[in-house]
């Protein structure tokens, strides 16, 4: 059965970066061996400017009947801040329930990074936002507007459900992800650690996290060093927002200790999280992180992976419908000039796959990307070297030749 792709190319350059996302989409498709089929939703400002329409009632029933979404690009200039975020974007996400935004943070080779000395082994960590509720809920109000007294709320709506089912995948994709990790627990911090010698599986008990299991490497006086199945750090602001947090918080080591005890959990403040991104990228392998915090630090991510060129994310519903994009924005001056990077459209579709469970096409468009991108002179538009086509071309080539040497190997492994 073949998925059905809504295809919403969007504003400025969302239509040229979306063409090069589908050329490689089609690439992987003949080499791997699954059908698609597209529509193509006119949506964005120029829908908006000509009819008033943002996103129409009928569009928004087909959309929820679509094995997945691919969205280009969305901003007009000739279209007030927040008309087509909130109208588009933010209606997708809460109407399909796309609690997750998923954003991976990968240096590739070649690419530029702004930290001295870091490479594409150092940044490769993975940020996942809850993406429905928070201070994105809309819940607040203004009382006595244009008044020396006017009084603005804006809450920020935390439910159990909602949190925990945002950190049960947060733990389920550290568990996919499948990383061994080391990790050095403090004397201080060991509350208990069951019997055992070094190589062997042992339960243990944090003092402020609960219980965890991992591969005993080495114990002393001075605590023990584990290997676990990956690091999932929490990232939140636990001295200051109380409410919130504290529900977090025990949400997040309740569920760790009962079903995800080999994954280790691991907090840091927002603020600290962002000083840890440039000074330590290499610490992180998955952080979990409310929405705000999230909207704030997978921008800085997307710059310490060489910008938002190369820069992609997808709003999952895992049991409907998402959503996947490259988070560039729409690049208006830009436009028409075959210049932009689709890196980030074409990183999108690879994630999109990868949700639908073409896990291997999904890896074949990752290792495409990561060869392209030696061959370029920089990630910035009209910097690059090549055209946006010939990015395209490039990365569809490098998916066909990957196929290809993988039949060749799997034929030798036979013989």
């Amino acid at each position: 059965m073949a998925y059905q792709v809504a295809v919403i190319p969007g504003d400025g350059t969302g239509p040229e970066v979306t063409r090069e996302a589908l050329k490689v989409l089609d690439a992987a498709a003949k080499a791997y061996g699954f059908a698609y089929d597209t529509v193509t939703y006119d949506l964005g400002g120029e829908r908006f400017l000509r009819t008033g329409e943002v996103l129409p009632p009928s569009v928004l029933a087909e959309l929820r009947t679509v094995s997945a979404i691919f969205l280009g690009a969305v901003g007009h200039p000739k279209v007030a801040p927040g008309v087509l975020e909130r109208g588009l974007l933010l209606t997708l996400r809460f109407e399909l329930q796309q609690y997750i935004n998923l954003r991976p943070v990968k240096l590739y080779p070649g690419v530029e990074c702004p930290i001295k000395g870091k490479e594409p082994k150092d940044i490769d960590f993975v940020v996942v936002r809850e993406n429905n509720e928070g201070l994105y809920a809309g819940a607040g109000g203004v009382l006595r507007k244009g008044t020396p007294e006017e009084v603005a709320t804006q809450l920020s709506v935390n439910t159990r459900a909602g949190v925990e089912r945002c950190i049960r995948y947060a733990f389920e994709y550290t568990r996919r992800r499948g990383r061994k990790r080391t990790v050095k627990v403090e004397a201080g911090d060991l509350a208990a650690v069951s019997a055992g010698a070094s190589g062997q599986t042992v339960e243990f008990t944090h003092r402020e996290r609960g219980k965890m299991r991992a591969r005993l490497l080495k114990r002393d006086e001075a605590g023990a060093e584990l290997e676990a199945t990956g690091i999932l750090t929490m990232c939140g602001k636990t001295n200051v927002l109380t409410f919130e947090q504290d529900l977090w918080w025990r949400t997040f080591h309740e569920v760790g200790a009962a079903d995800f005890p080999e994954v280790f959990r691991d907090y840091a403040h927002v603020d600290a999280t962002c000083m840890w991104m440039v000074k330590n990228p290499e610490f992180f392998d998955v952080i979990v992180t409310n929405n705000m915090f999230g909207d704030i630090i997978t921008d800085l991510g997307a710059m310490i992976q060489g910008g938002l060129g190369v820069a992609a994310g997808g709003n999952i519903n895992p049991e409907g419908v998402s959503m996947f994009e490259p988070m560039g924005g729409s690049a208006p001056k830009y436009t028409g000039k075959n210049v932009i990077n689709p890196l980030a459209a074409i990183g999108a579709a690879g994630m999109m796959l990868d949700t639908l469970g073409e896990r291997r096409a999904a890896a074949a468009i990752d290792a495409a990307i990561a060869a392209t991108t030696p061959k370029m002179q920089s990630m910035a538009a009209g910097k690059m070297g090549f055209s946006t086509t010939q990015i395209g071309d490039l990365v569809a080539e490098a998916v066909r030749e990957g196929e290809s040497r993988t039949r060749d190997e799997d034929e030798g492994r036979e013989r």
